[in-house]
């Protein structure tokens, strides 16, 4: 008997051990969701910053210092041709907007486009009429009230520019500029 309580004694404290060993294990099992969650939290949170396009800034910056990335000299030399701005200046374009039936009223505007490299200028020569059609489509379409306000003409640089890009797809439009603007 006295060997029965031993034993009991024996698997209470060995009882004991494995309970006050189980909240030590929960513990790690609560650290390691824990950080499970916050490591794909992260990972969710960059994979994010890089499909909206934040990123983009820090890779270029990364990818542009690095001189060994395009092979040496050639790398340094790409790199300098896109510091530099190029610049192609579009002819003036004046059309009709739409006033819906009252008196006439002419926009008339001159646009530059700030080019990728010097590369896409002659692609762009290729297919200036259809960007010329592009943006004399859209801007027929336009009220006077949508030109008013910088909100107005915020809104016409990023039209313009997306109907650019669009239009000269493999050549890479950075912006639009406004050399001048007048409404009749």
């Amino acid at each position: 008997m006295a060997d029965e309580d031993d034993d009991e004694d024996d698997q209470d404290a060995g009882g004991g051990d494995d309970e006050g060993g189980e909240p030590p294990e929960k513990g790690g099992k609560k650290v390691l969701i824990i950080i499970g969650l916050l490591f794909l939290i992260v990972i969710g949170g960059l994979a994010a910053a890089y499909f909206t396009g934040l990123t983009d800034p820090v890779i270029e910056m990364v990818i542009g210092t690095n001189p060994d990335a395009e092979g040496g000299e050639d790398g340094e030399q790409s790199g300098q041709s896109q510091g530099r701005a190029v610049f192609y200046d579009l002819q003036e374009l004046l059309v009709n907007l739409n006033t819906g039936g009252r008196k006439s009223s002419f926009l008339k505007i001159r646009v530059s486009l700030e080019l990728q490299s010097e590369d896409d200028r002659a692609k762009l020569d290729t297919i200036m009429p259809r960007i010329i059609d592009n943006f004399q489509t859209y801007l027929r379409e336009l009220r006077i009230d949508d030109l008013k306000g910088s909100a107005g003409m915020y809104r016409l640089r990023e039209e313009l520019l997306l109907r650019v890009n669009a239009a000269a797809a493999p050549a890479k439009i950075k912006d639009v500029l406004f050399k001048e603007m007048l409404i009749q």
